[in-house]
Parts: C-alpha cells; structure tokens; sequence
C-alpha cells in the first residue's frame, strides 16, 4: 500500500535520488542538471506544494510531485506539477495516485486549472493516464523536446479544470 503525503527533511535524499534518476533518463523532465541533496531542499522547499509517494510496509519514498503556479498574476490561478516515480516501481499505479493527490491539492491550494506544459509524446503512459482523468490536449509543438540521445519529440500540451 502506498500513502500519498506532504514531503519532509527526511525525504530529501531519496526525492532527490528519484528526481535525478529522472533527470539522467533524459526522456521526460526538461532540465539536464542533477541537483545535489542540498539543492534539491531549496528546490522542494520552494514549491507551492511538494508531495510524496511512500509505501506503507518499507517507509521507502517510492515516488514525488511538485506543484506550483504555472504563471503569474492575471494567470496565477493555473498550477503547473511534475510528477517523478522511482524506476523499479513504475506500472505500479503510484503515478496516478500522485495525479490525484494533486488535483485535490491544486484545489484546495485554491488553483482554478492544472495544465502541463511539456508531455513528450513517446511517454504514452502519462498520456493514457491523463487520457483517462479527463486532461485535455491543448495541441502540439513539433520537436518541442530535445531527448537526451539528441533527437526531438512532439510535447503535448494538456490541461484539467480543479473547479
């Protein structure tokens, strides 16, 4: 069983393992730089919400979200999340636990909409799981993402209303 919950100082090594992971694998997260266990608190720390995955028997941090607006001011209302699940975890559904867990965040943070920005197109599980919460396609950028072996990829935009 995993529990969704909000992130403390003792989670930090582990997120940053996973979020670096991430990072590494080069095919989903837009940023190229690794962040040490000191970067990644200040990192964590200044999200608007920052929620973790853990499962219940081992207490081991299996997966993390990141929530935050995705513009300012007259836009302010719209957040933006990333999601990241460790490796040997993934087809596990913890992905889609933290999905939900951050709509009903998003929520009750008072944010109107959830968009995301940048879904590569090749990671069709995000898509059939956004697909299936009821997210839709705002369109596509053509070879809008760079993979880390250098060609580019389609990212779709998507977007859910939280009210």
């Amino acid at each position: 069983m995993t529990i969704i919950r909000r992130y403390t100082y003792e989670d930090i090594v582990p997120m940053t393992s996973i979020w670096n992971e991430v990072i590494r694998e080069g095919k989903a997260f837009p940023g190229e730089t690794e962040m040490s266990a000191e970067e990644a608190e200040t990192f964590f720390e200044s999200q608007s919400y920052t929620g973790v995955a853990v499962n219940q028997d081992t207490r081991e941090v299996v997966g993390l979200y990141i929530l935050h607006p995705n513009n300012i001011g007259r836009c302010g209302h719209i957040c933006n999340t990333s999601y990241a699940v460790k490796s040997g975890m993934r087809g596990l559904h913890i992905g889609e636990q933290l999905v939900r867990d951050s709509l009903a965040v998003g929520k009750r943070l008072g944010f109107r909409i959830l968009q995301f920005n940048a879904v590569v197109a090749s990671n069709v599980h995000a898509l059939h799981l956004y697909e299936r919460l009821g997210f839709k396609r705002l369109g596509t950028i053509p070879d809008g993402f760079r993979m880390d072996d250098g060609h580019y990829e389609d990212i779709i935009l998507h977007y859910i209303s939280l009210v």
